[in-house]
């Protein structure tokens, strides 16, 4: 099956831009706030929470940066406004960290002291190795200085995160999916999986609050062992998953009394995001392929 995925995505490029819509059409909530809402109330309904990505880290102007900022304003209005139950995360390329430090600084802390005072959150998304160093002391920083609804994302792939998780108190722990060298992200299936359990550990062994966020069956499992072993109270911790994937399984965590919360991405840029996702996660492609075939034999009496 590997072979097949990546086999997928080495022909994304030659693949017509409304079939990748159709394709990523049940990844990406849509291209407006009024899909990604439609999307979140229907979660919620289902004893889902969810966390709302604005797509946009392609900017290469400070007024772009403002731009992404700007919705990020308009999401906490209307979460607010209509008593979803969800926050944001956002990714500081998008805010101008490859622009100017100070930009992507001022942009964030906006969008800190809005979700702080409608009483929400904000999730970093950890995005390549190159921006590592700079996502974590922003993020320390801004912590120190009393903004305590900031959280951040670490990929258990790196060599490097055991080490950058210690005192960090509220994280999503994510494999991790950027393409990087040996030398520093272990590259073997078994590996990673070592290292997520392995910081999992660590994380709820020094108290902070984790988002567990993974679709693989295996960790799931460590993932339910860890916290019963724990006595974690179910409010220290949540499972989280990419909107359109294993949603059956999230139902059934969510029954079984696990909090649970859906990424959720919209945008004009979802041609970019859609692209870039399934090439960096062969995996995901071929979750997409076999349901969009299924759904077209099912179509076609098949």
């Amino acid at each position: 099956m590997a072979l097949l995925d990546r086999a997928i995505v080495r022909l994304l490029p030659a693949v017509p831009k409304p079939l990748v819509q159709r394709l990523s059409s049940r990844y990406i909530a849509g291209p407006s706030l009024d899909d990604a809402v439609r999307v979140v109330r229907k979660l919620n309904a289902k004893g889902k929470c969810a966390t709302v990505d604005v797509l946009g880290e392609e900017i290469s102007s400070a007024d772009e940066a403002r731009a992404i900022a700007g919705q990020y304003h308009d999401v906490l209005a209307r979460i607010d406004s209509e008593q979803l139950d969800a926050n944001v995360s956002v990714k500081l390329s998008g805010l101008g960290l490859e622009l100017a430090p100070d930009l992507c600084r001022e942009n964030l802390e906006s969008v800190l002291a809005d979700a702080a005072a409608r009483g929400n959150f904000v999730r970093i998304d950890m995005e390549d190795s190159s921006t590592t160093d700079r996502t974590l002391q922003l993020v320390r920083e801004l912590r120190a200085a009393d903004h305590s609804n900031l959280g951040v994302v670490l990929q258990a792939y790196l060599r490097r995160t055991f080490d950058d998780l210690r005192g960090l108190d509220n994280v999503r722990l994510c494999k991790g999916i950027y393409v990087e060298p040996a030398a520093i992200a272990y590259r073997e299936f078994d590996e990673v999986r070592a290292s997520y359990v392995r910081s999992l550990e660590q994380l709820v062994a020094q108290g902070t609050y984790v988002g567990i966020a993974t679709h693989d069956e295996h960790l799931i499992g460590e993932a339910l062992r860890v916290v019963a072993e724990a006595g974690l109270a179910p409010d220290r911790y949540e499972f989280q998953m990419l909107l359109g994937v294993r949603p059956d399984r999230a139902d059934e965590l969510v029954a079984a009394g696990h909090r649970l919360r859906v990424y959720v991405p919209y945008g004009t840029q979802w041609y970019e995001y859609s692209v870039r996702r399934l090439q960096e996660n062969p995996k995901i492609a071929g979750y997409v392929a076999a349901d969009l075939a299924r759904r077209v034999l099912h179509r076609s009496g098949v």
